[in-house]
């Protein structure tokens, strides 16, 4: 678990790196009150992170939140109980209507997207997974879509939501809120202090990068 969270946060920082064109050592991750991390100084770009196993999944966007998370195929989660923990009234009926073989893969692609949903508002497993749904199969190849408990539609088209495969082990979830102001253009983070300042400030903190680096500059 230790390596698994290292070595996302050091997938993030590398793939934050591209999207910001900057060295990754330079690309500082926080995190909010809820615990879901951002990167300080690029309050352009939102992020999400999941991993499960030997998969890493990293998140970026510009146009608005973001949540992702993954799950191994085989996971069983279909029993007693759904309706108190994870479903909705109106899941529950549609999954206990599917054949069975097909009740644990509906099951984690539901878990998925509720998961990245709640990550992308950034309540994570505080918001009951039972107050709000999804389509239990997507066998039609529709677009996903927010639901009430009763089915009934929980949003008007500023979330976009999508389910992807991994190979034949993993789901993939993916939840974005468009934020209503398009794609951000400008995501790196400047400073509104005259050059002459910066230098100074530079030489008082210590100089310059001499770019020889350390053992450990691609953190």
């Amino acid at each position: 678990m230790r390596t698994r969270f290292a070595s996302s946060r050091i997938l993030l920082k590398f793939a934050a790196a591209t999207v910001l064109d900057v060295p990754p050592r330079t690309v500082e991750i926080g995190y909010a009150g809820s615990g879901r991390p951002y990167l300080r100084g690029y309050d352009g770009v939102h992020i999400s992170l999941s991993h499960t196993d030997e998969l890493l999944l990293v998140g970026l966007a510009t146009g608005g939140v973001i949540g992702v998370d993954a799950e191994r195929n085989d996971r069983r989660l279909y029993g007693p109980g759904l309706g108190r923990h994870m479903c909705t009234p109106h899941e529950v009926e549609q999954i206990e209507a599917l054949p069975p073989d097909r009740r644990d893969p509906a099951l984690v692609r539901l878990w998925t997207l509720k998961e990245a949903y709640s990550k992308a508002i950034g309540l994570g497993m505080q918001f009951r997974f039972t107050d709000f749904g999804f389509r239990s199969d997507d066998t039609d190849g529709g677009p996903t879509e927010l639901l009430r408990p009763d089915g009934t539609p929980g949003t008007t088209g500023e979330w976009t939501f999508g389910t992807y495969a991994i190979g034949d082990r993993f789901t993939v979830s993916v939840a974005v809120g468009d934020a209503g102001f398009g794609t951000t253009a400008e995501v790196a983070a400047g400073t509104a202090l005259d050059g002459s300042i910066m230098d100074a400030l530079s030489e008082a903190l210590g100089g310059e990068d001499d770019g020889e680096g350390g053992a450990d500059d691609w953190w």
